[in-house]
């Protein structure tokens, strides 16, 4: 049975006449009166009483024709998925993400991704940022933003630069730090420090032991917490000098903290990885609305920071 005998059966059913269906059709009468025929004798039943003046269903066909206009149906709505997905405008994008580096765009851009692919579903993993890594690198999830690791040469997969962060230090009001615009990093050489957990942020946590020793002292590590928010609370109780990002630092100017970039400047990397299989409209999709954002500047519009 194919498609155009349903197709072919349908008109003269809606129709209740050959002629009439041939022209809606646009075939010859003879062919479609062969096509009916076929359609009868493959599933054994009459479908059309005919006569020489009249054409009319049989029960057995209006039932078919019932059941046809329910299958053609869901072949349109069919058609049409696959079209959408095809466009990107349906299907799953799964985005593994740091969470504090993230938090000035990531949900402004997730709502403009949403109005441009309405019926795509988003699903959203913070995870650490060897996790993103190889969570992209073996499939489960589409797109990452994190930081680099040690092994995401290793894994060739490509990435977008989005921010070369600076780093700034933290700490609670009032203090000595206070009178630089700019903090020397071996102001911190006597300073007891608060940085992300390796395990949480190698990248970042490197980065700032490589600093260190650039400026010739061993920091005093007085707390490695697992999450941001728990170093900014350490640093407000007193505990140490918090060592973070320009896009996690407090930028309340009358809270107690206060914040300053460290000199010579030091950054980390903020990236845009994806596998290079991942091909499918949702994915590629982000990544196009990502690389519009960052080359117009709209990631960081919000930034009440500037770095020097």
């Amino acid at each position: 049975m194919e498609l155009r005998h349903l197709k072919y059966f349908q008109a003269v059913a809606e129709e209740l006449s050959y002629s009439k269906a041939a022209h809606r059709l646009h075939i010859a009468q003879p062919a479609l009166s062969r096509a009916v025929k076929e359609l009868e004798e493959q599933i054994g039943v009459l479908l059309l009483a005919r006569s020489r003046r009249s054409v009319a269903l049989t029960p057995a066909g209006a039932v078919l024709l019932h059941e046809i206009g329910l299958l053609l149906q869901r072949l349109d709505e069919t058609t049409r998925r696959v079209q959408r997905t095809a466009a990107g405008e349906e299907g799953e994008l799964r985005l593994g993400y740091i969470g504090p580096p993230t938090q000035s765009f990531l949900s402004r851009m997730l709502k403009e991704f949403r109005r441009r692919y309405p019926r795509v579903s988003i699903v959203l993993e913070e995870r650490t940022p060897e996790r993103v890594w190889e969570m992209v690198s073996r499939g489960r999830l589409s797109i990452g933003i994190t930081r680099p690791v040690l092994s995401h040469r290793a894994l060739g997969l490509p990435t977008l630069l989005l921010r070369k962060e600076p780093l700034f230090c933290v700490f609670p009001k009032p203090h000595r730090l206070e009178k630089f615009s700019a903090v020397p990093w071996r102001e911190l050489a006597e300073e007891p420090l608060v940085i992300l957990a390796r395990r949480e942020g190698v990248g970042l946590h490197d980065a700032i032991l490589a600093a260190c020793r650039r400026a010739r002292f061993t920091p005093k590590l007085a707390h490695t917490p697992s999450l941001m928010s728990t170093v900014l609370s350490y640093v407000e109780a007193g505990a140490g000098i918090g060592v973070m990002t320009d896009s996690v630092c407090p930028t309340e100017k009358r809270g107690p903290l206060s914040c300053r970039l460290l000199v010579p400047k030091q950054t980390v990397d903020l990236v845009m990885v994806w596998s290079g299989h991942e091909e499918s409209p949702p994915t590629t999709g982000f990544r196009e609305l990502m690389a519009e954002w960052n080359a117009a500047g709209h990631l960081w519009r919000n930034s009440q920071r500037k770095s020097r």
